[in-house]
């Protein structure tokens, strides 16, 4: 297969560069500010030792064999050694909108390449399906040293452009990945709410371990437009000449009750799940997310 570096636009080398470099920053100030080590997984049988890793849990640390030989290995577990991780990129056209310095799209790339780069620093594997209708990029779960480097390559390359089909997605995620692991959506989910549903169902009776983080912009979310205003569809050639404050009360209403749904039906079916805004700084959304986590965790 030819290194796809040699098809690149310099800005698109620069975009790269960029977005690895947030990814980084963004995980590593995690990692130094939290008191907890934030796996993803929980240790049940202990497999084997690995040496000890800067940001490891020192609770995890082997103290007997550092005693014996003056240097630090940690205790790895069955689950530690064996997590495999995909991840679901919304790159359809919808994921284009955005009033701030990042759209849709390009927070939930961000998005993608820290968590990544969080899984790939634990010594686990993580693959990558970017999809609208189709699949449009495709990585195997992996644990090698460049394979951050080979995520941030594809979703690069897959810009936002067709129509999505979320439910036809997932059904083919749960068909083809029947070994049980943990399986991560990053999408704005706009679709029919009952089919992404049952997606995220047939994960979970496969005994996929899975999270939606569900990305929206400020202006999907508040509706503050005011004044005529024309509406373009990006995943069709549909529009509406309008005045928007004729429409705020019931796009709201309907928008609450789409959220509440969602929430809802994850919180039923154990997925975890949530709602970022694009103008929330990541590292905020990622901590509240992970403490979360730990915390739900802990009570399962």
């Amino acid at each position: 297969m030819p290194d796809s570096r040699r098809f690149l636009h310099p800005e698109a080398i620069r975009r790269i560069a960029r977005m690895d470099l947030r990814a980084r920053h963004i995980v590593e100030g995690l990692l130094s500010g939290m008191h907890r080590s934030p796996y993803f997984g929980q240790s049940i049988e202990f497999r084997q030792h690995r040496e000890y890793v800067a940001g490891d849990d020192l609770r995890h640390v082997d103290w007997k064999v550092w005693a014996r030989q003056d240097r630090l290995y940690v205790k790895q577990f069955e689950e530690d050694t064996n997590l495999r991780c995909l991840m679901l990129v919304d790159v359809s056209a919808s994921m284009r909108y955005g009033d701030g310095p990042l759209s849709k799209y390009d927070y939930a790339c961000t998005v993608a390449a820290s968590l990544a780069y969080w899984v790939l620093r634990q010594q686990d594997s993580i693959g990558l399906m970017a999809f609208d209708r189709t699949v449009r990029a495709r990585l195997p779960v992996r644990s090698r040293r460049n394979q951050l480097m080979s995520i941030i390559e594809a979703l690069n390359v897959a810009e936002p452009s067709e129509k999505t089909d979320l439910f036809a997605i997932l059904q083919q995620v749960a068909e083809d990945h029947p070994k049980r692991g943990m399986v991560i959506l990053v999408s704005d989910l706009l679709g029919d709410v009952e089919r992404t549903l049952k997606g995220l169902r047939w994960l979970r009776q496969r005994g996929h371990d899975v999270m939606v983080f569900h990305i929206m912009d400020d202006d999907e979310l508040d509706f503050p437009f005011s004044g005529p205003t024309r509406f373009e569809g990006l995943e069709s050639d549909d529009f509406l000449n309008c005045n928007p404050r004729a429409l705020r009360d019931a796009y709201l209403e309907s928008l609450g009750t789409f959220l509440d749904r969602l929430r809802r039906e994850c919180a039923k079916q154990v997925v975890d799940y949530a709602l970022i805004r694009t103008s929330e700084p990541l590292d905020a959304a990622l901590a509240r997310y992970i403490s979360h986590r730990l915390a739900s965790m802990g009570r399962r």
